[in-house]
């Protein structure tokens, strides 16, 4: 018999294969106690986070959890709404109003998600006649937002400046054209060349420029606005997309500009228009973690510490990774195949580590990592403690010698 779900039945197959070893899944695991940013209890035990995204350690920020609770008390548990209905209260203004001081622009408008942020932008930004460019490489959001709308679609090698320069020539002069671009891309944890990006886009008529810093926002740049902050393309950016499930510590997405046009988007941006708005704890408690990241150098310098000495620290135990060298909080481990991932994943879990495996099609075809994204608040010493469990996982499994 066949329906609808046979499509699925090699990921079927393969995936009890797999769990027939012994293995346990992978994208199954179950936090029984979070202790903090950095701790979490798994099956009774206390095993260190390495795969988390809270890269600046807010989830547990004493200020945050109480502009939440504050928040709770005093407007109630949801809107029941989307934001061009009953949906906005004083509190989506005042994250919105962090966010524009935070970036230094002067339009700010927030999602109930980071996906929804750019199946919203791209989908009505570009439309029909019109074109949009991205990296082959790209995030499924964005891939998303270019199947919700009616643009054509064409990609370029990932990060290869001479292809998006090529791919742009190749296209209308008249026609409007946005390039999409990632300041980190999440699962190799390479950055953008963002400044020849921009320079070979400048060179065609009739673009704009969109860049997600879902996993730039908060430590890169002097501000902590992103990639395209550190490397001086402020000037050149026209739309900036993130997330607040990353560095600010709790859920939701946003875009921010200084195009004069911005807010007609709130009555034509239809992931905005028709979907519920945030909690009214949710974006209290992003409000207030967005204004502490404005003064968190302290911890933005510690966090780059970790990124080095784990980067450098694994190289040295012979592991392949993702970048040559630490180009942010992310950092890939490779390995041969998926049953060398699953293994490894294991390994390090019942060491009491947990980190992230990935697999195609989240990675590039062929690809299997575990994926290790760090935070401001792990400890030197729990640094030291992930090094040694890998060194002590991967000669168990094979992986270094």
């Amino acid at each position: 018999m066949t329906d609808l779900f046979s499509k699925f039945d090699p990921l079927i197959a393969e995936r009890e294969a797999l769990l027939a070893t012994g293995v346990r899944d992978p994208f199954a695991i179950v936090m029984d106690e979070v202790k903090s940013p950095t701790l979490a209890v798994i099956k009774g035990k206390e095993t260190i986070l390495l795969g988390t995204y809270n890269y600046m350690g807010m989830t547990f920020d004493a200020d945050v959890i109480q502009a939440g609770k504050d928040a709770l008390d005093n407007f109630g548990s949801g809107t029941t709404g989307s934001r061009v209905l009953n949906g906005t209260y004083q509190g989506h203004k005042e994250v919105e109003e962090a966010l524009k001081e935070f970036y230094g622009t002067a339009h700010a408008m927030v999602f109930s998600t980071g996906y929804q942020a750019n199946l919203g932008m791209i989908s009505t930004l570009a439309g029909k006649g019109d074109y949009v460019v991205l990296d082959a490489d790209s995030h499924a959001s964005i891939y998303d937002g270019c199947s919700l709308g009616t643009a054509e679609i064409v990609r370029f090698r990932h990060n290869s400046v001479e292809d998006l320069d090529k791919r742009l020539g190749r296209l209308p002069a008249e026609a409007q054209k946005l390039v999409v671009l990632e300041g980190v891309y999440s699962m190799l944890g390479d950055i953008a060349p963002l400044p020849a990006m921009v320079a070979a886009v400048k060179k065609h008529p009739n673009t704009m420029i969109l860049c997600d810093e879902a996993h730039g926002m908060g430590f890169f740049g002097p501000n902590g606005r992103g990639v395209f902050e550190e490397l001086g393309c402020e000037g050149d950016i026209d739309f900036v997309v993130g997330t607040f499930s990353k560095s600010v510590g709790t859920v939701g997405g946003f875009c921010v500009s200084n195009h004069p046009k911005f807010d007609v988007l709130r009555l034509v941006c239809r992931p905005y228009v028709f979907t519920a708005s945030l909690p009214p704890s949710v974006v209290a408690t992003a409000a207030t973690s967005i204004r502490k990241l404005m003064h968190a150098g302290e911890k933005r310098a510690h966090l780059w510490e970790n990124s080095r000495r784990l980067h450098n620290g694994l190289m040295e135990l012979g592991f392949k990774l993702g970048t040559e060298t630490p180009q942010s909080a992310i950092i890939a481990v490779i390995l041969t195949d998926q049953t060398q991932a699953v293994a490894m994943w294991q390994a390090l879990l019942e060491l009491g580590l947990y980190v992230n495996m990935a697999r195609p099609p989240a990675t590039p075809a062929g690809t299997y990592l575990l994926r290790c994204s760090l935070c401001a608040e792990h400890s030197s010493e729990q640094v030291g403690q992930i090094l040694d469990m890998f060194a002590a996982a991967g000669r168990a499994v094979g992986c270094i010698s």
